[in-house]
């Protein structure tokens, strides 16, 4: 077992970053909201920790605090705009927001170091670190749909004039979304630098907006579950499928039809689905008999029921 683990240590490393991109992406998309910009607020964090740590000299920890700060602000700039838009205009806009940070990445030499990206950064977000982040971003965002700011979204995911008739404030609760996935997308960033040594722009670029915004899809976007099947699922397929590797971009398009076509709830949202009906079905049969003796006490007259009902046999 151990032997396995540190075989697949970089799959698993990698699994769990883009579990928290997904997340990114869930949030926005369980609050109705289409952003595309997982990939720029990822970047944004990456890059910010990255240099910090490298041409700064702050401690990493410092600086991936400090990228997830970026990432959070980004998102909070652009939220405000962006609530106000809907459906294409908002992947358009936020598409936008990822061409422009790519192209920084790139273009800006003298900071980022262009195409040759950031190198030399210090490992410090080990699997352990990483795991524990990922269970406390899962432990908050499945409390959420306990209070009122969840619920709100998946009002508002559902139907937004229904939420309006309820007093919902739409563009109130889809900055928020904007903000928690842009805090979430910087923070994967962050850790993203400080787990594989070196980054360059292409890591963030249309791959990373296909790759998170095709988990959520994969996995289910009602339920914070759905993103990590998802990411588990579309990260793993490059290592179980090595045989198709120059086709692993055809292999996972098939695989998103046949879940679209056959499970458009998503993997994971539809074994919930399917593991509820079943409680459902098991608590309907315990409780059928006592339903059956009632029924037929009503029937069988007011002595019957007066007799079932003080526990006398019939």
């Amino acid at each position: 077992m151990i032997n396995f683990f540190y075989t697949y240590q970089s799959l698993f490393d990698h699994i769990l970053v883009y579990a928290l991109l997904a997340m990114s992406q869930y949030v926005v998309l369980r609050a109705g909201v289409f952003s595309l910009g997982t990939a720029g607020f990822a970047a944004l964090g990456a890059y910010g920790c990255a240099l910090l740590i490298t041409k700064a000299g702050w401690p990493p920890f410092a600086a991936i605090v400090a990228g997830t700060v970026l990432g959070t602000l980004a998102s909070a700039v652009l939220a405000i705009p962006l609530s106000r838009l809907r459906g294409v205009f908002q992947a358009v806009a936020t598409l936008a927001l990822v061409q422009i940070v790519l192209s920084a990445t790139q273009n800006w030499a003298s900071v980022t170091n262009g195409a040759l990206g950031v190198n030399g950064i210090p490992k410090v977000a080990g699997t352990g670190v990483l795991l524990a982040v990922v269970a406390v971003v899962v432990l908050m965002l499945s409390a959420m749909g306990r209070y009122s700011v969840g619920r709100a979204m998946d009002v508002i995911r559902e139907d937004e004039t229904v939420a309006v008739s309820l007093g919902i404030s739409v563009p109130y609760y889809h900055r928020i979304a904007f903000i928690l996935s842009g805090l979430l997308a910087g923070l994967g960033g962050a850790l993203q630098a400080t787990s594989s040594y070196a980054i360059t722009p292409g890591e963030f670029g249309f791959g990373m907006l296909v790759a998170t915004l095709a988990m959520v899809v994969l996995g289910g976007r009602t339920s914070v579950w759905g993103a990590l099947v998802g990411a588990a699922i579309l990260t793993s397929l490059p290592e179980l499928f090595r045989v198709f590797a120059d086709y692993r971009n055809v292999v996972q398009g098939i695989l998103l039809m046949l879940v679209i076509v056959y499970l458009p709830r998503g993997v994971a949202d539809t074994a919930i689905a399917i593991l509820r009906d079943r409680r459902l079905r098991r608590s309907t049969g315990r409780a059928s008999p006592a339903s059956v003796v009632s029924s037929a006490g009503s029937d069988g007259g007011p002595a019957v029921k007066s007799s079932i009902e003080a526990g006398a046999p019939t």
